[in-house]
């Protein structure tokens, strides 16, 4: 982990990058996975609970799936609902979801593949988080469709920017883009509901199924905690990088 400089936003963020088991005695290159909310994603006394990252990857690579990168991005405490906005509101006042979603795209990740043995290109980029993080993590792919591929969508709090609905989604026409959301019945009655309005407005604009692979997983039980996000991980994780 070190504190790491993000000019559009001001100020500086610890980020945390999870290599794979065999990094360090191969030479291969590995996709990479960018997760917001990195204190809730593998420290065990996290205020919120823990995801477990750390753990669901050990046990992915015993079987083999477990070769990708992860940069955890600490979120900005009490900015950190500005920060994953991605429009003004009269609530929460100034929005700076783009200035963030700038930060990951052409500071963060430049930074990454410098120093580590990544794999650049969209196709093997993916971008994910929960509730908030899940949200700004669908506008950095509407604001960066070339950078990237991948979506890990857990319970975003669509109900902050309705506006994104109507966003031009501008996922690439030549090559695959897939989207992992997950969504719980037990947070609140409009979780499910928007997850699928989502799902709609993507699919209304007219891709080609070839091209956009979008897979909604509704547990009618789920609930609002990192716990219940740290076991869809390796199942999203799946689907997205070896399905």
């Amino acid at each position: 982990s070190k504190l790491f400089n993000a000019p559009q936003l001001r100020r500086r963020r610890r980020i945390s990058v999870l290599l794979p088991f065999d990094y360090a005695t191969s030479e291969r290159r590995y996709p990479v996975l960018y997760l917001q909310d990195g204190q809730n994603l593998f420290e065990d006394d996290a205020p919120f609970g823990t995801w477990g990252v750390d753990k669901q990857l050990a046990a992915l690579a015993q079987r083999g799936r477990g070769d990708f990168i992860v940069v955890a991005i600490d979120h900005g405490g009490r900015e950190r609902i500005k920060e994953f906005s991605p429009y003004d509101s009269q609530k929460w006042g100034e929005g700076l979801g783009r200035d963030y979603a700038r930060f990951l795209a052409e500071t963060l990740k430049p930074h990454i593949d410098k120093k580590f043995r990544t794999q650049p290109d969209r196709e093997h980029t993916a971008i994910g988080g929960s509730s908030m993080g899940g949200l700004i993590s669908i506008y950095a792919g509407l604001m960066f469709p070339n950078v990237y591929s991948k979506f890990m969508i857990f319970s975003p709090s669509l109900w902050v920017s309705p506006k994104l609905y109507f966003e031009p989604v501008q996922f690439s026409k030549t090559d695959t883009t897939k989207i992992y959301l997950y969504a719980g019945g037990k947070e609140g009655a409009a979780m499910v509901a928007n997850s699928n309005r989502f799902k709609g407005a993507i699919e209304r604009r007219g891709y080609d199924p070839a091209r956009l692979a979008f897979n909604l997983v509704i547990d009618p039980e789920g609930r609002h905690n990192e716990a219940r996000w740290g076991q869809e991980f390796p199942k999203a994780a799946e689907w997205l990088f070896y399905d």
